[in-house]
C-alpha cells in the first residue's frame, strides 16, 4: 500500500483525464513524450505506468506507450527511456544553506573527536598559523563534555589565536577569550532568550559555551565569507538536480539575500525559503521577514512559513526530556522557550496565517508542545493548519494519538537512525526503544515526510541515503517504511506538508512535469546500492534542470 495519510489518491479523477487527454486533437499534442519507462507515479490508483505526456509546465497524460504515443504530433519531442524508472521529483522539505566561515578549519579526524586528538591538532595549527588567526573545528558530544576540554583549555592552547569549536549538530560551541574578544561578544550580558550558557545549559553568566540561541548567533557572526556564496548555491542546486530533487526548503536565517541569490542564478530549481529565527534579541523574540520575491521567479521560489527551534539534540543533552538523561542524572534538557512563549508563537501563527515549522526533539518538548496546541484551540483549530515537528523524534507511544488528533505532520531525517548507540548512552535502552518512530507514525495516521536536514556538500543531502535507511532502519527494522513508502514521503506527503499536493508530489495529469529518470530501478536494486543512484534527467515544470546526455530527445 503507497497512501501515506492523509494525501488522497484520485484515482477516478486520473483514468478520466487520461481518457479525456487522450482524445485531444494534433493541436493540442504534447510538447514532449516518455516512452518505453517503468514509470512510478506515487497515486494509489495506478501506481505505476509506462509513458508520460507533458505540455508547457504540466503532465496532460500518464498511461502506457501506445495511449502516449497515440497522443503525439508530428513537433512532440520524444524521449525512449529504455525500461529506466521514473518517480516524481524528490521534494527535500528540510535543508540549510549559509555563507562560508571565516578562519582556518582544523580537521580533527572525524564526528567524534576524542578531547586529547582535539587539543593536539589545535597546538599543530597553532604553530602554522600567524597570530591572530580564527581556528575553528567541528567535535562531538565526546570531546564537548570531556572535563579536560574547556575554553580555558583553548585559551593555553592558543593565548594569541582565537578558537571556536561547535558540535556537529551544530547546536553548541565554545569559544576561547581570544575568539571571544575577536569576534565583540559581550561577556557582560545574561544568556539572551532562547540561549544558554554552560555544558548544563544552567550557566548565569558568560563562561565560553553557549548552547541553542546564545550560539546560533555567534555561529552567524562567523558565517562572513560572502565572496563565493552566489557559485556555492549554483552548485548546491547542481548537485540535488543531478539526484532527481526538484524542489528544496531552506530553512533560511536571511531570505532577503538568498531571493537576491536565487535571482542572480535564476534557479533551476523550486526553493521555499522558511524564515528561521534562530537566535533571539536578548528579552524578546525576533519576528519572520518575509521579502518580495521577482515576477520572474515566482514560479519556483517562495517565502512562507516560519521555524523556531524548541530545543535541542540528545548529542548535548539539550533536547527536554521528561526523564534525566541516563548518562546525567543531573540533567533533562531545557526547552528554548517557555510554555507560556510556545503559546504565543502558536497564536502568531494562527493570527498571521503562517504554517509553523518547529524543531522537536525532547519527549518533554513533544508533550509541552501538543499541550498549548490543545490550549489554543485543539483539533478544530490546529487539525488542518498542518503544523510540522521537525524531526519529531520524541513522540512517544503516549503522545502519539493526541499529535494525530491535532494533525501534526513529522518530518524525520533518517540519517539520524545511525545514532542508536548514542541514544543508548544517553536514554538506555527502554527509551531509546521507542524513541524516534517511524512507521508507527504512519500507522496511526500521522502524515510522515523524509527530508535531509543537509546543507551543501553534507553527505546526509544523498535522497538515496536517506531512502536506504528510512527503508532498513538500523537497529529498529519493525520502524522502517517499504521503499514505496519512502519515496511517497519524499514527493506525495513532502508536497502536502509545504500546501502543495494539488501541484506536485505524484505523476499524474495536471500537476506540474516535476520528476526524475534514475540511473537504476531503486525498487528492485540491494540495500548497498541505493545510494549510488544518480538521475539521468531531472524535468522541473517541463523544462530540464539535469541531463546525464544519455536522454537527447528525437
Amino acid at each position: 500500500m503507497l497512501q501515506n495519510k492523509p494525501v488522497k489518491a484520485f484515482g477516478t479523477l486520473f483514468l478520466a483525464l487520461a481518457g479525456v487527454l487522450a482524445a485531444q486533437t494534433s493541436t493540442q499534442a504534447p510538447d514532449l513524450v516518455l516512452l518505453n519507462g517503468r514509470v512510478f507515479t506515487a497515486v494509489d490508483a495506478q501506481p505505476f505506468a509506462e509513458a508520460i505526456a507533458i505540455r508547457g509546465t504540466r503532465i496532460v497524460a500518464v498511461g502506457s506507450n501506445q495511449e502516449i504515443s497515440s497522443l503525439a504530433g508530428p513537433k512532440t519531442r520524444r524521449i525512449d527511456l529504455s525500461g529506466h524508472l521514473v518517480i516524481p521529483g524528490i521534494n527535500d522539505t528540510h535543508t540549510h544553506f549559509g555563507a562560508d566561515v571565516e578562519g582556518t578549519t582544523v580537521d580533527f579526524g572525524g564526528l567524534e573527536p576524542a578531547c586529547s586528538e582535539v587539543l593536539g591538532r589545535l597546538r599543530q595549527a597553532v604553530k602554522k598559523t600567524p597570530p591572530g588567526t580564527l581556528l575553528l573545528g567541528i567535535i562531538g558530544g565526546q570531546a564537548f563534555f570531556d572535563p579536560d576540554c574547556t575554553p580555558a583549555a583553548l585559551d593555553r592552547v592558543a593565548p594569541n589565536n582565537g578558537i571556536v569549536l561547535w558540535t556537529w549538530t551544530p547546536h553548541a560551541g565554545m569559544l576561547s577569550q581570544a575568539a571571544t574578544r575577536k569576534l565583540g561578544v559581550r561577556v557582560g550580558d545574561p544568556p539572551p532568550l532562547g540561549g544558554y550558557f554552560g555544558k548544563n545549559m544552567k550557566s548565569k553568566q558568560w563562561d565560553g559555551v553557549v548552547q541553542e540561541g546564545a550560539w546560533f548567533s555567534i555561529y552567524h557572526m562567523l558565517m562572513s565569507d560572502r565572496a563565493g556564496e552566489r557559485a556555492r548555491l549554483r552548485r548546491h542546486l547542481d548537485r540535488e538536480a543531478r539526484w532527481g530533487v526538484t524542489s528544496i526548503t531552506i530553512m533560511e536565517v536571511e531570505p532577503e539575500r538568498r531571493v537576491e541569490l536565487l535571482s542572480a542564478i535564476d534557479s533551476p530549481l523550486r526553493v521555499r525559503l522558511v524564515p528561521f529565527l534562530a537566535f533571539q534579541e536578548q528579552a524578546r523574540r525576533k519576528q519572520p521577514e518575509y521579502p518580495m520575491v521577482p515576477t520572474q521567479l515566482s514560479d519556483r521560489v517562495s517565502v512562507t512559513g516560519v521555524k523556531w527551534l524548541l530545543d535541542g539534540t540528545p548529542v548535548e543533552r539539550s533536547a527536554a526530556m521528561r526523564a534525566p538523561y541516563n548518562d546525567d542524572p543531573s540533567n533533562s534538557g531545557e526547552l528554548d522557550f517557555k510554555p507560556e512563549e510556545i503559546a504565543a508563537i502558536l497564536q502568531e501563527a494562527l493570527q498571521r496565517n503562517m504554517q509553523p515549522l518547529l524543531h522537536t526533539v525532547g519527549d518533554r518538548t513533544a508533550e509541552t508542545l501538543l499541550r498549548e496546541m490543545e490550549a489554543t484551540g485543539g483539533p478544530a483549530v490546529w487539525s488542518q493548519r498542518r503544523l510540522r515537528m521537525e524531526h519529531g523524534d520524541g513522540l512517544m507511544p503516549d503522545l502519539i494519538p493526541r499529535a494525530e488528533k491535532l494533525g501534526v505532520i513529522v518530518v524525520q531525517n533518517p540519517t539520524h537512525f545511525a545514532l542508536g548507540e548514542l541514544l543508548q548512552l544517553r536514554l538506555g535502552s527502554q527509551r531509546t526503544s521507542v524513541f524516534q518512530p517511524f512507521r508507527s507514525l504512519l500507522k496511526a495516521g500521522i502524515p510522515v515526510v523524509i527530508a535531509s536536514d543537509g546543507g551543501p556538500d553534507a553527505p546526509n543531502l544523498n535522497p538515496f541515503l536517506n531512502i536506504l535507511l528510512a527503508s532498513t532502519y538500523p537497529g529498529k527494522p519493525q520502524e522502517s517504511l517499504s521503499r514505496e513508502q519512502a519515496v511517497v514521503a519524499y514527493t506525495r506527503t513532502a508536497a502536502y506538508a509545504e500546501f502543495a499536493e494539488k501541484d506536485k508530489g505524484a505523476l499524474e495529469p495536471g500537476k506540474l512535469a516535476d520528476l526524475a529518470v534514475l540511473s537504476q530501478d531503486i525498487f528492485k536494486v540491494s540495500p548497498t546500492e541505493l545510494p549510488k543512484t544518480e538521475s539521468l534527467l531531472t524535468i522541473v515544470g517541463g523544462k530540464f534542470a539535469y541531463s546525464a546526455g544519455t536522454m537527447a530527445p528525437n
